[in-house]
């Protein structure tokens, strides 16, 4: 091939450089370093679309009623925006996994909790991964079973706490984050104390991100949370060039 055409650059996409793109719930309350839904979380570009009228009281306790084709849409518009990969911001739309990926034509990561058989196999023998929820009272064995996770599976959820359920399933304007943060902690020392084979903790709620270290720290065991599966989503997707050349990538395109 010559030089001429060495630099020729192919299209098909509206967007380059963003290939993950995040199915967002439609919600206001505030979204700090380390949400999925603050872009400043993510060590590479992203695409967003919120999707209209689902908002966390609908999905998350409402089971998304009346919501499966407008996230359909919207997951086929990230793709024709040039997605290569989709994930969401609530691990209870793993209802819809099977459905999205379909639709879509892509990988999907629809929920946090699709980590837990990984997480069980990487763990000694005798331990076991536990979930922490924002909403233990509507997780469902169905959500689980869409997602993957084991049946018996431990699952501990903030509901009881003070700050982050209300703040976030309500959609507040203003979020107490310490003490969303305590709520966190509180939860995830109970979910180890009544299962003391849990040997690390699986974050369903992506608002729960910015809280994962102080967690771990808290609890002495690693935690996984919807940052660890996206990054390693998107390390599959778009797998780090290391510059070594290669016969068959003399045609440089433009991603």
């Amino acid at each position: 091939m010559d030089a001429a055409h060495a630099r020729i650059a192919r299209g098909g996409k509206a967007i380059y450089g963003a290939r993950v793109g995040i199915l967002m719930l439609e919600a206001r309350f505030p979204r700090i370093p380390g949400d999925m839904g603050n872009a400043t979380t993510w060590p590479f570009p992203v695409l967003y679309k919120v999707v209209t009228g689902a908002s966390p009281q609908r999905v998350v306790r409402e089971r998304a009623a009346g919501l499966l084709e407008p996230f359909l849409d919207a997951a086929r518009e990230l793709v024709r925006l040039g997605a290569d990969g989709i994930t969401s911001n609530c691990g209870f739309l793993s209802l819809f996994q099977d459905q999205i990926a379909a639709a879509a034509g892509v990988p999907v990561a629809i929920s946090s909790m699709m980590q837990v058989p990984m997480v069980n196999r990487l763990l000694p023998p005798g331990r076991r991964a536990g979930i922490l929820t924002i909403s233990a009272a509507t997780m469902t064995a169905e959500h689980l079973a869409k997602a993957g996770v084991p049946e018996g599976t431990p699952v501990m959820g903030t509901d009881g706490g003070r700050e982050f359920t209300r703040a976030i399933l309500g959609d507040e304007a203003s979020l107490d984050v310490a003490a969303a943060e305590q709520d966190i902690l509180d939860a995830g020392a109970e979910l180890v104390r009544r299962n003391p084979d849990v040997g690390a903790i699986v974050l369903e709620c992506t608002n729960m991100a910015p809280y994962a270290r102080a967690l771990s720290e808290h609890v002495g065991m690693p935690v996984h949370d919807i940052y660890s599966f996206v990054t390693w989503f998107h390390a599959g997707i778009a797998p780090r060039d290391f510059g070594h050349p290669a016969s068959d990538r003399r045609q440089w395109r433009e991603r």
